[in-house]
């Protein structure tokens, strides 16, 4: 395990390198894009450049905030905090998306009333390059930045990417209507104004709701979810991996607990030792760590178990509510029998538990049942 916490701090610190040099970048571009744009707007007394160079200053300042959430997130853990502070990069996604949506209403504000106050366009041959030249930057520095945030996964830069994306977007329309008005002498502007508008708080709120659900928790990746226990039932001895869960900690920060299915004459010792193997096989293949593994115990050396097994699976599988039965054991001497039943969402928890024991009791009416529900939390 201290191989493994190692590797955590070092991944840490590259991962926030990473981060702040690729938005001080992002910061550098903005606002040179910004004092250009800025200078084009007023002297060609455009408002959707004007608001395009306002975008800009927008998108650097969420560079900032993503700098400011890297570094306090990559603090160490402490006594109060003994998970470490990785999700405060989620707090300042949100805040990024604040920003995009609240310059997009401001935007959407200026733009209305330049339709009801129409103001005539200026624009000459050199403003139309700088639009030109700053749309390729924007498609260049949008694409390097999503990269980059989808490699260290980094919420945040994923976010400033795809903005930055959409910017070069908003900024070819502004181009667009340019042309037209010196060819056609029809002003749009300020039309694309609201059009753009429209698209940087569509783009906010759609931010904000995948970061909200990040906050929230989200069910586990189910393409991760299914590696881990593949990666576990490869074990010898292991015949099951069940519930799974994964809790997310901040961006590359996976803990898990999960349950493995055992031969009920393996030792504590083999016990001990399988754990301690598996915990670091799963963290050098996904990255997830594994802080929690509980046992199942199987029955191996009697037929009559099996054939238990067997038919009370048969009950269960007969109602489309129970996903799956697992870490089933029966105890002939005593007359015990436990198990595990995964039940859907949107289903009575203790309807279903007294519906499937008054279903397996008169299968074996001699029997104890001990029935668990469990939560469908993982693929």
């Amino acid at each position: 395990m201290a191989e493994i916490s190692a590797d955590i701090s070092d991944i840490a610190v590259k991962r926030e390198k990473v981060i702040v040099r690729t938005s001080v970048i992002g910061i550098v571009t903005n606002v040179l894009l910004a004092a250009f744009k800025a200078a084009v707007g007023i002297i060609s007394n455009s408002i959707a450049v004007t608001l395009d160079a306002v975008n800009n200053l927008s998108d650097a300042l969420s560079s900032v905030i993503t700098i400011v959430g890297a570094k306090l997130g990559a603090r160490l853990p402490d006594k109060k905090h003994p998970m470490g502070y990785g999700r405060i990069e989620y707090l300042s996604s949100m805040i990024v998306a604040a920003i995009v949506i609240y310059a997009g209403l401001t935007s959407f504000v200026e733009s209305v009333k330049k339709i009801i106050s129409p103001e005539i366009p200026d624009y000459s041959a050199v403003s139309l390059v700088i639009i030109a030249v700053a749309i390729a930057v924007k498609l260049i520095l949008g694409r390097f930045v999503k990269n980059t945030g989808e490699k260290v996964n980094s919420g945040a830069l994923i976010a400033s990417g795809s903005d930055a994306s959409f910017d070069a977007i908003l900024s070819a329309s502004v181009l667009a209507s340019a042309v037209i008005f010196m060819v056609f002498g029809i002003s749009l502007e300020a039309y694309v104004g609201v059009f753009i508008s429209v698209v940087i708080v569509k783009a906010g709120i759609e931010m904000m709701l995948d970061t909200l659900n990040d906050i929230l928790g989200q069910r586990g990746d189910g393409e991760l979810s299914k590696k881990i226990k593949s990666l576990l039932k490869e074990e010898e001895g292991v015949r099951g991996a069940y519930d799974l869960f994964l809790h997310n900690y901040g961006p590359n920060k996976n803990y898990a607990s999960v349950h493995l299915e055992l031969p009920d004459t393996m030792t504590v010792d083999e016990i001990d030792r399988l754990t301690r193997k598996a915990q670091v096989k799963v963290y050098k293949e996904t990255g997830v760590i594994l802080t929690g593994v509980g046992v199942y115990s199987y029955n191996t050396s009697d037929e009559e178990v099996a054939n238990m097994r067997s038919r009370i699976q048969e009950v269960v599988a007969s109602h489309d509510w129970a996903l799956q039965m697992h870490g089933f054991y029966a105890d002939l001497e005593n007359k015990n029998i436990r198990f595990d039943v995964v039940i859907t969402f949107r289903t009575d928890i203790k309807e279903a538990l007294g519906t499937l024991a008054g279903e397996v009791k008169q299968l074996y009416p001699d029997f104890h049942f001990q029935i668990v529900p469990d939560v469908d939390v993982s693929d």
